[in-house]
């Protein structure tokens, strides 16, 4: 289908204005829209939280009488069922739209389809696959739990130059400087959920918070936590102000009773695998099932080992500071393989960025890369 200068012109608008939700709709998928009559733009809008109008209702609000006869773009394909919100394709029909072009189809079952043929059934020209690879990038998680039944697994990494991510006696504040680490914020803040191992809570008792700016609403909280040795004394079960979910192969009811005074915790108990530990290829569909799609990971050496050696990352963003912690300081990755040759790499670079003194690496794995345009899956 061949598509006018003026059509990428607009869509490239629409995947903006998508952009802007990238903080607040969890779990809901991120979407622009922006109506036009002729050259001119009459309205536009992006879904801002889950719940509340989608991005063709705000743009439809905003154009008003001038959307009949006009073109509608969107990121995404609109909905055709009525959730907490009704459906966007009939309110499109109602406001006698003439021409909508969208990016991508829905692959929620709810719509998947459905939204394009009842703009169709209803006489509207509709087009489909503007900047699609350009809409699918937009949604990592949201299409990962519902195409491959699986969260999009972000690993963080803090590290120096030989690849250290404290010393050895457990120091690590801090490695890389500020901009960097108000990187991670942002990171926090556009995740579903940030995960974490135990291990990680009892040497640092971190938050795993959003903190350096005002966030709409905070990640989730995931702990892996298979022998539930965490205590309602850390910050991550007396916040009350973000949400946390503990993961462990514990069914022993009275040990669960102990977070029971806090609302904000829940517990998921998933089976173990043959090392006694959580089994990941149990949780990851459990998580999804959660509405969870995009994990940042921020853990030690040995989840992340483990996160890599199940094949179960997305994407690496690492943060490498220019200092050098030395031989006994502790590593970023302990993979037990020895390779005896070096082979094609498995991970794509996608993005390096200097942050002050640091380097931001963006890694995706190659499986990962090949999915999310769409090729496969």
């Amino acid at each position: 289908m061949s598509f006018s200068e003026l059509d990428k012109k607009f869509m490239q608008t629409a995947l903006e204005l998508a952009w802007q939700g990238r903080f607040s709709t969890s779990p809901n998928p991120r979407v622009g829209c922006v109506i036009t009559r002729g050259e001119q733009i009459v309205g536009e809008g992006f879904h801002v939280r889950a719940g509340q109008p989608h991005a063709e209702v705000h743009a439809l609000r905003q154009a008003g009488q001038l959307a009949q006869d006009a073109t509608a773009y969107v990121t995404l394909e609109p909905c055709s069922h009525t959730g907490r919100t009704g459906p966007c394709a009939q309110a499109l029909i109602d406001a006698h739209i003439k021409r909508v072009v969208v990016a991508m189809s829905d692959p929620n079952p709810l719509v998947k389809g459905n939204g394009l043929s009842m703009l169709q059934q209803s006489g509207i020209q509709v087009e489909s696959g503007l900047y699609t690879r350009q809409a699918r990038a937009l949604n990592p998680g949201f299409l990962s739990r519902l195409e491959r039944y699986r969260p999009y697994i972000r690993l963080k990494i803090a590290a120096s130059l030989d690849s250290k991510t404290a010393l050895s006696n457990g120091l690590s504040q801090w490695i890389t400087g500020e901009a960097a680490r108000n990187d991670v914020q942002t990171l926090r803040a556009e995740s579903c959920a940030v995960l974490t191992g135990i291990n990680t809570i009892l040497a640092d008792n971190p938050q795993l918070n959003v903190r350096r700016f005002s966030a709409l609403r905070q990640p989730l909280r995931i702990i892996l936590d298979s022998k539930l040795r965490i205590t309602p004394a850390y910050q991550v079960i007396h916040d009350i102000n973000s949400p946390t979910l503990i993961v462990t192969t514990i069914t022993d009811t009275a040990k669960k009773a102990v977070f029971s005074p806090y609302p904000h915790v829940s517990i998921l108990t998933v089976p173990a695998n043959q090392d006694g530990q959580i089994n990941l290829q149990e949780l990851w569909p459990a998580l999804a099932q959660r509405d969870i799609g995009l994990i940042l990971v921020e853990a030690g050496s040995i989840l992340n080992s483990a996160l890599l050696a199940a094949n179960a990352v997305d994407e690496i963003i690492y943060y490498q500071a220019p200092k050098i912690l030395g031989a006994t300081a502790r590593n970023a990755i302990e993979l037990p393989e020895n390779p005896q040759a070096l082979t094609d790499s498995e991970w794509q670079t996608v993005a390096v960025d200097v942050m002050d003194q640091d380097c931001r690496w963006l890694l995706r794995h190659q499986q990962s890369a090949t999915w999310l345009t769409g090729i496969v899956g």
